[in-house]
């Protein structure tokens, strides 16, 4: 007669005792889930060091405005990916994560777009571009410290601001005219160098859609040429404001500092 291992029996029947638990545990959890109401609107935002286009106010005040019902409802009737893509639409938001708990919180999670520079067409229309190549109104409670785009620049804000910035140089209705792409792209260059970020305060496109810059030090325009070969461009620039300028006294020597030459730098004094 074979044996009874009372050891695996024992083992087995703890294990269904605990599963037992844990699913009567879940569904208490479920069932308490189930009568939760939301009480507290808990409101995260980040990335205000940089900006403050939006506090927890202006989104309670969102919802309010969308008469979104959210306080003393349900947290099983909260339709949070609604919520989400509504609040994600907003025009000064990067990102936004909601989620709701047993405690009746729920928890918004929003992060600021990053203005790279303002735009000014040639109607006196103003906007930005973000450091995510997207379009972006100004803001009536935040004006961003940016470097200026001025100039020959057509392109209106309606019509583009459903494009990224670098495809709307590759839309046949749009490319003909099209500028912002090397805005953008200069822009970028600019914001990722301390040197540079620190000089560069301005930047006009001519009519024939080349660029010129303007530094907040010295009384000088820079030629930039087209919005090609930038590194090799700003290493030159680079070089000669450390190398030439500085040596020389020069700051205020010249008039015109042309880059658009490969290798050479080409200066005007006034």
């Amino acid at each position: 007669m074979k044996k009874i291992n009372f050891k695996k029996i024992l083992i087995v029947v703890l294990w269904i005792i605990g599963l037992s638990g844990l699913m009567m545990s879940l569904a208490f959890v479920t069932k308490k889930e189930k009568n939760v109401v939301a009480q507290n609107m808990l409101v995260s935002v980040y990335n205000t060091e940089v900006n403050t286009f939006i506090d927890e106010e202006d989104v309670k005040d969102f919802f309010k405005e969308r008469k979104d019902s959210i306080i003393n409802t349900s947290i099983k009737n909260i339709n949070v990916n609604s919520l989400e893509k509504a609040l994600n639409s907003h025009p000064a938001i990067e990102n936004a994560d909601i989620s709701v708990d047993v405690n009746g919180d729920v928890n918004i999670a929003v992060t600021q777009r990053t203005p790279l520079v303002r735009v000014i067409n040639t109607n006196g229309e103003s906007y930005y571009i973000d450091n995510q190549s997207k379009l972006m109104p100004l803001n009536d409670k935040y004006t961003a410290r940016v470097i200026i785009a001025t100039g020959y620049i057509f392109e209106p804000y309606v019509s583009r601001c459903q494009f990224l910035v670098n495809n709307i140089s590759k839309n046949k209705k749009f490319s003909k005219v099209s500028i912002l792409d090397d805005i953008y792209n200069i822009s970028l260059f600019i914001s990722k160098d301390s040197v540079l970020n620190s000089l560069i305060h301005q930047i006009n496109i001519t009519p024939d859609k080349e660029l010129e810059l303007y530094p907040a030090i010295g009384d000088h325009k820079i030629i930039f040429g087209e919005g090609n070969d930038f590194e090799e461009k700003f290493n030159k620039l680079k070089l000669f404001y450390t190398e030439g300028l500085n040596k020389t006294d020069g700051w205020n020597k010249y008039s015109v500092i042309n880059i658009k030459y490969k290798n050479q730098v080409v200066c005007t004094k006034k």
